[in-house]
């Protein structure tokens, strides 16, 4: 039986490694953005670039981008959408999964 005064220690350490999982997951998604979405998208994910000019895309801070769900995000991503490719071939369901959580952090900017 543990003693009271080891759960708030097994707590932090629990925290500190969802914190680690989420960090990593933002770092990965953030490499994937920078390798495959960025040129049309921008480094910010605002759309200002040439191309994203060119094609129209959405900012993806915008309420308009957030309010979709997780699955539109990934189905977007996954098959493509308009103007936008499918990225189905060129990257994994985690990748697109990574992907979805970092325009979730985007639009917290």
């Amino acid at each position: 039986m543990r003693s009271n005064s080891t759960r708030p220690l097994i707590l932090v350490m629990a925290m500190v490694l969802v914190l680690l999982a989420t960090s990593n997951l933002f770092a990965q998604g953030a490499d994937t953005f920078k390798a495959k979405c960025a040129m049309c998208h921008g480094p910010d994910g605002a759309g200002k670039t040439t191309m994203g000019e060119r094609l129209k895309v959405r900012d993806l801070h915008s309420a308009d981008v957030q309010k979709q769900s997780d699955a539109e995000l990934s189905q977007f991503i996954t098959n493509g959408k308009e103007k936008m490719p499918a990225f189905e071939s060129k990257l994994s369901k985690e990748q697109i999964d990574e992907l979805v959580g970092y325009i979730r952090e985007l639009g917290k900017k």
